[in-house]
């Protein structure tokens, strides 16, 4: 009798201590995991963000390192919580309406500066055309004096720089997007990806890189509907834009 008892207390302190082993390395997954914040909720109407935002937050929550979340209201970069999130991914621009603000843009600033990963998603390069100093953090901005982009269609986009960690897995891929030629700025970038317009002949940035203080700042234009975040390809380039972002490894998935 006393054995079997024995027995049973041994066997309950070796399954107390697997379940409290499993617990604490679910817990510290869960603490190492990297928080993505989409905003989005507003933008040109031929943008159609209700469609393409849960498109856009389903391939980077493939890399099940990273906690997307998404917010309809862009107000809400003005909050102190936003220095909580990892990445801050802009899908969104202030078509007709104003900017977030004053609030908004020094926050955003800030949270950048201090180590906050940004990537910023096709029309998102308009986010804040009442801001002459977003140009500083988005390297390029939307100029409506230029010509916007060629017709929507397909086109090739070739990776310039295939050891940049952002590019992992990436190749030379065909996507069906509007290519766009209305980028402006002087802000030091680094180009990962261009496209050649039919419309002039010319080599057009596609995605790029660059520092704003400590946050590291991604920037494709790609991304017009849903068509084109369905692109295996697409996804991958936006997933590892987080992933960098945040100071990860972009994964092999």
């Amino acid at each position: 009798m006393r054995k079997t008892i024995i027995f049973g207390v041994l066997m309950s302190l070796l399954v107390g201590c697997f379940l409290a082993g499993t617990a604490s390395a679910e817990d510290q997954r869960d603490s190492q995991r990297k928080k993505v914040l989409i905003v989005t909720g507003v933008d040109y109407p031929g943008h159609k963000w209700k469609l393409t935002a849960p498109v856009l937050a389903k391939a980077i929550a493939a890399d099940k390192r990273l906690d997307v979340s998404i917010t309809e209201e862009p107000n809400d970069l003005a909050k102190q919580s936003l220095g909580d999130y990892d990445v801050i991914v802009l899908h969104f621009m202030d078509w007709e309406v104003p900017d977030p603000g004053p609030k908004a843009r020094a926050n955003l600033k800030r949270v950048v500066k201090n180590g906050t990963g940004l990537v910023l998603v096709h029309f998102a390069c308009g986010a804040f055309q009442e801001w002459p100093e977003f140009v500083k953090l988005a390297g390029r901005v939307w100029d409506p004096k230029l010509r916007g982009h060629d017709p929507h269609g397909k086109f090739t986009v070739k990776i310039t720089d295939e050891r940049h960690p952002a590019m992992k897995g990436m190749k030379e891929f065909e996507t069906v997007d509007e290519l766009y030629t209305c980028l402006a700025g002087q802000t030091p970038i680094k180009v990962l990806a261009t496209a050649r317009s039919k419309v002039d002949n010319k080599d057009y940035p596609m995605a790029f890189v660059l520092n704003f203080g400590k946050g590291r700042v991604f920037h494709s234009v790609l991304g017009h509907d849903v068509q084109a975040f369905d692109s295996p390809y697409v996804g991958r380039l936006f997933r590892n834009a987080c992933a960098w972002g945040a100071g990860l490894e972009p994964s092999d998935n």
